[in-house]
């Protein structure tokens, strides 16, 4: 006998989960609309080939949502871009993080070379000024 709770999982999630996409809702709202956690969703998908398809093309119809309301928002007055931007790279951070990487060079597009100086300096006391 399987242990665990039997999955709630029926077909007819498969259109639902593609409709909320089109609103441009989150995986989470997702989850929240159909009762369940979002793993759950991803439990789903690794089960169930048909909930796996739509379920992928649930977050790409979000994530075309989003874009086409920055297309529209861009010729509107108000519009936030950089709240949009910040929006994306949370949403969709496969397309929308901002990389940047720091590369150090030496001359000429070489190493950098690494210089260790060690200055041995004699007192003598005799002498305070050298």
């Amino acid at each position: 006998m399987s242990g665990g709770r039997p999955t709630d999982y029926l077909p007819e999630y498969c259109e639902r989960v593609m409709e909320l996409g089109k609103q441009g809702k989150s995986v989470t709202q997702m989850a929240c609309e159909l009762d369940v956690v979002k793993q759950t969703l991803h439990n789903w998908a690794a089960a169930h080939p048909a909930f796996l398809d739509a379920f992928t093309r649930a977050k790409q119809y979000s994530q075309d949502w989003w874009e086409n309301a920055a297309q529209t928002g861009l010729t509107t007055s108000g519009f936030n871009a950089s709240l949009w931007s910040r929006s994306m790279a949370a949403r969709f951070p496969e397309d929308y993080t901002e990389r940047r990487q720091t590369e150090l060079t030496g001359k000429d597009g070489g190493p950098v070379q690494s210089v260790t100086r060690v200055e041995r300096v004699i007192h003598d006391p005799a002498n305070p000024n050298g």
